[in-house]
């Protein structure tokens, strides 16, 4: 497994991305939440696949549920650029307790223009501390 990771790495860096997005695939059918996560930019970015909205959001979904903070940082940011200001702030505030510094600097915003209460804050900062 390690001999794949660095060709993955390899790969990726070198520019790559189509090998990166094969082993991405691979590891993502495997539960992989990172493979997701990647497999996400990939298709948002148009790496080494064709840009596809829906499959960069169905892979950051997958991602989050698997608990990746970034992916539940960029979920929230999706919602928020559709006008769903309420999901976003929940995908932040879950993001903020699992310790991503970016999620709890959104939360901190949407509090200050009251779209957050202080309570859901003041969890999303306990939470955060806790796994920092």
């Amino acid at each position: 497994m390690a001999y794949q990771s660095k060709k993955l790495t390899k790969a990726f860096k070198e520019g790559d991305y189509k090998s990166a997005f094969e082993y991405w695939t691979r590891a993502a059918a495997l539960g992989g939440v990172e493979a997701h996560h990647q497999l996400s930019i990939l298709y948002q970015e148009g790496q080494g696949v064709e840009k596809d909205e829906k499959r960069a959001v169905h892979h950051t979904e997958q991602a989050a549920i698997g608990g990746h903070p970034m992916a539940r940082y960029n979920l929230g940011c999706f919602e928020g650029q559709r006008g769903r200001v309420d999901r976003a702030a929940k995908h932040f505030i879950i993001a903020a307790k699992l310790g991503d510094d970016k999620s709890l600097e959104s939360v901190k915003n949407l509090y200050r223009a009251g779209f957050v209460s202080k309570d859901d804050f003041a969890a999303a900062l306990r939470g955060h501390q806790t796994a920092v």
